[in-house]
């Protein structure tokens, strides 16, 4: 259940950006609720979804979808196993299992990744710069069905420093994806904003809206496949973000025509034929590089992590269709032959 409510900016409303003016009269409860809410289109701005950096004008109309939200419970520690690849006083790095969820939601009240940093850790050692007790650790997140790296931070220096080196791009996030068709170009990027989808809420499009937000993807191809009778060939890239969009890659390799193998949802300009899926069930996305400079020590460190087996066979099904690597697939061959494996594979779909 939801219902909309009514605030008239004031005169001493007037310059405030619209996430902090929501938080401040307490339309949510907290301004990254109301950044998340702005993000998802539940706000206008004089009949309009405006962006949440809009600075409001004395006498606009702001208009809120609210939930009716329920109890919140308290979030609690679980002992669920993590693959953690480096920790010290400040941080976490740590290989994420597939089907493991980030933090918990509505459709997921625990066995969350904050639940088991919880467990590892307490709460009380955990970063909480984003003010809510179910965010405890979090600085980013992989979708739930993504696999690989990702930080966590313990103290709100270290949170809010990685934080903000996510948004200056100062930190190298690279996955590594298994796309259809046979891409023509070795490199390219894609610049085109994100936005919550007009039709369906749970999914992301690029848009040319207001509340669309900038979205940056650069590729590389690594190996490329040849086509069978019921696909149209495949082509192994690696991605780098410079932002970190709801699903962003997912959403940017569909617009390219080239959508992510295995994907559920963003399957627009893909074969239609299920077995052109490979056997999966999940998308073939895998965060397999990380590198940053440490936020109090200023050391730089760097990591890697290889193919959970799922998407490891996928490729070995496909040897006898390559049409040969790239020199940058070569050089990602190298680092993955001596990177560490997933020591915990999480929901493998037989």
């Amino acid at each position: 259940m939801s219902r909309s409510v009514c605030h008239v900016a004031t005169a001493a409303d007037a310059g405030k950006r619209l996430d902090a003016l929501l938080a401040e009269h307490a339309l949510y409860a907290s301004r990254s609720a109301a950044a998340r809410a702005v993000e998802e289109g539940r706000v206008l701005v004089g009949g309009r979804v405006a962006a949440k950096k809009h600075k409001v004008s004395a006498g606009e109309a702001v208009v809120c979808e609210l939930d009716e939200e329920p109890e919140q419970l308290p979030v609690y520690g679980q002992p669920i196993d993590l693959d953690i690849r480096y920790e010290d006083e400040d941080l976490i790095v740590l290989s994420k299992q597939v089907g493991l969820v980030c933090h918990p939601s509505v459709d997921h009240a625990d066995g969350t990744l904050v639940n088991a940093l919880i467990f590892h850790c307490g709460a009380e050692n955990l970063c909480n710069v984003q003010g809510e007790d179910d965010r405890l650790g979090i600085v980013h997140r992989l979708d739930r069905d993504t696999s690989g790296l990702m930080l966590a931070a313990k103290t709100d220096e270290a949170g809010r420093a990685l934080m903000d080196d996510i948004r200056a791009r100062a930190i190298d996030r690279r996955y590594i994806a298994l796309v259809h068709g046979v891409m023509a170009h070795d490199t390219g990027m894609v610049d085109a904003p994100i936005a919550r989808a007009a039709s369906e809420r749970t999914r992301m499009a690029v848009r040319d809206v207001p509340s669309a937000r900038e979205a940056i993807t650069t590729f590389r191809v690594l190996e490329r496949f040849e086509h069978a009778r019921r696909d149209e060939g495949y082509t192994l890239i690696e991605c780098k973000l410079f932002t970190g969009r709801t699903h962003q890659i997912r959403v940017h390799m569909q617009y390219t025509r080239h959508p992510i193998v295995g994907d559920p949802v963003y399957v627009a300009n893909g074969p239609r034929d299920p077995e052109a899926q490979l056997g999966l069930r999940r998308q073939f996305l895998h965060s397999f590089r990380v590198g940053f400079a440490h936020p109090l020590t200023g050391e730089e460190l760097s990591f890697a992590d290889n193919l959970p087996r799922d998407l490891a066979a996928v490729l070995d099904g496909l040897k006898e269709r390559s049409m040969g690597k790239t020199a940058a697939g070569e050089e990602v061959a190298a680092l993955m032959a001596r990177s560490p494996k997933p020591s915990i594979e999480g929901v493998i779909y037989d």
